[in-house]
């Protein structure tokens, strides 16, 4: 893996010892001193996560410091490494938008305070439909709601629909997504990533039925996790539960999130880029930065007119 994502002061993380590291951590805390057992999983931790890039989730984690001898692959080592990466937070030892978790969220409408606020915000945030001009329509489908966040700093940047199942999706959830795709005029391209073993594997295989029975027309691709993988990326493996092993899976299991944060990100990627035609690309953020321009002028006529209508209020009142 590489290193070199994640930076301490103005150096590298990677440039660091694994003594100067601890020492850092030490120099972090306000009133807690961690003893050696926990710094060395405190210096694994940032190590892991320099080596992927940030954002991570902590299963992610876990297995990164399993796969290195430092945890046990357990329950009670899952929760050591919650605990590491509870306290290098609240010690300001590794910023919080370092571990992602998109299982929790808040419901609420978007407001602003005006009308100026409203247009210097579209102004900043204003995006042209990336695939109208594209030759193909691509949807990434993951199983699992916590690598969200993940794969999402991928497919935001690309415009791509970030589709998650959740394990097995409901008939209303691939109701809507075979309507999205019947939508579309051009080839359009699903790829799937989950678990490997029993029932991920079923998944896959239920959400690609049920979409093509309800009319829609897409190649689909399982992206990960896939045998070869495993052992090409010497992914940790875990034992079938009791009932899959009754049901005929044989061998080993793995779960995606033994796939390294940098890993999934670039195999998300991957696909994406297969299907991008770089002209229609970069004719699109020519015209996008044409209209944001001109949403930027607008506000400006706003701006003059509220301040002249504030004149005129004053005006009136001292007169």
């Amino acid at each position: 893996m590489g290193g070199g994502n994640v930076v301490i002061g103005q150096h590298p993380l990677d440039t660091f010892t694994d003594g100067e590291l601890a020492a850092w951590c030490r120099e972090c805390c306000d009133g807690y001193r961690p003893n050696r057992n926990s710094l060395t999983l405190w210096v694994g931790a940032l190590r892991h996560i320099d080596d992927v890039g940030p954002p991570v989730t902590v299963r992610q984690v876990f297995y990164g410091l399993e796969s290195a001898g430092l945890v046990e692959k357990s329950e009670a080592g899952y929760r050591r490494v919650q605990r590491v990466l509870l306290m290098l937070r609240r010690q300001g030892a590794m910023p919080y938008d370092f571990v992602a978790d998109n299982t929790r969220w808040m419901r609420k409408p978007t407001t602003w305070q005006g009308l100026d606020a409203y247009l210097e915000e579209g102004a900043r945030g204003y995006r042209r439909a990336l695939w109208a001009q594209q030759p193909a329509y691509v949807e990434i489908w993951c199983e699992k709601d916590a690598l969200a966040g993940i794969i999402a700093e991928v497919t935001r940047p690309w415009d791509v629909p970030l589709m998650v199942s959740r394990g097995f999706a409901s008939e209303s959830y691939l109701y809507e997504a075979s309507e999205a795709l019947k939508a579309q005029r051009k080839p359009c391209f699903v790829y799937y990533l989950g678990d490997y073993d029993k029932k991920g594997v079923e998944i896959s295989q239920t959400i690609e039925r049920r979409l093509r029975k309800m009319g829609a027309t897409f190649r689909f691709e399982r992206v990960a996790i896939q045998p070869e993988q495993i052992q090409e990326w010497r992914l940790p493996t875990r034992p079938p539960n009791a009932t899959d092993a009754r049901h005929g899976w044989k061998g080993r299991c793995v779960d995606l999130d033994a796939l390294p944060a940098n890993l999934l990100r670039e195999l998300v990627e991957a696909c994406i880029l297969r299907h991008l035609d770089r002209d229609a690309h970069n004719a699109t953020l020519r015209a996008e930065e044409l209209e944001r321009q001109t949403l930027k002028q607008v506000r400006e006529m706003v701006l003059v007119q509220k301040s002249g209508a504030a004149g005129a209020a004053e005006a009136a009142t001292a007169s």
